[in-house]
């Protein structure tokens, strides 16, 4: 299962007037999911903490947004992508759009995780470690050091992600389902 382009999550953003990247809005969706956040339709109200903003009519990119990143969150294969602009696009546009998707993620995990979130120590790292990528600006050049660089950032997200996921939603249902 996968995402639906940019593009088209960015043409539902903006007919909902969510004020918010493609990139930012999988962010925070992902990072809301990961904090233990429920996996509802009307998200995009939950994730931009804006109770006023309409709901993504079902099959909607947004809605389509939502389900598929659910999904990939739950695969035991780690199917789990980031949504980021397309490899062909330039260096600099694909290292601001990872750098917005990480201050998103920070910003819908802390609005889902509960107070004294249960991490790992792995867990609490990979999120100080994304806290600092938030805080980071991209200095590129257009070398391939550089593109190795930007690759390994994202194959490092996306393991965060999962890790913080496993942490504060997959740990938790298990050790209930032990009970």
């Amino acid at each position: 299962m996968s995402l639906p382009t940019p593009e088209d999550v960015d043409q539902a953003a903006r007919a909902l007037a969510l004020g918010a990247s493609p990139y930012e809005l999988h962010g925070a969706l992902c990072g809301w999911l990961a904090g233990g956040g429920a996996n509802a339709q009307d998200w995009p109200a939950r994730v931009l903490a804006d109770p006023a903003l309409p709901t993504p009519p079902a099959d909607s990119a947004l809605d389509t947004l939502r389900t598929t990143t659910a999904t990939q969150l739950e695969d035991r294969g780690f199917g789990f992508d980031l949504l980021l602009p397309d490899p062909a696009a330039g260096l600099e546009e694909r290292a601001h759009a990872l750098f917005d998707w990480c201050r998103a993620f920070l910003g819908g995990f802390g609005l889902a995780a509960v107070g004294d979130a249960p991490l790992s120590d792995d867990g609490a790292e990979a999120l100080a470690d994304l806290g600092k990528l938030a805080q980071a600006s991209p200095e590129l050049g257009e070398g391939e050091e550089d593109e190795d660089a930007l690759a390994e950032i994202e194959e490092f997200v996306r393991v965060a992600v999962l890790l913080l996921h496993g942490d504060c939603v997959l740990a938790p249902r298990h050790r209930k389902s032990l009970n």
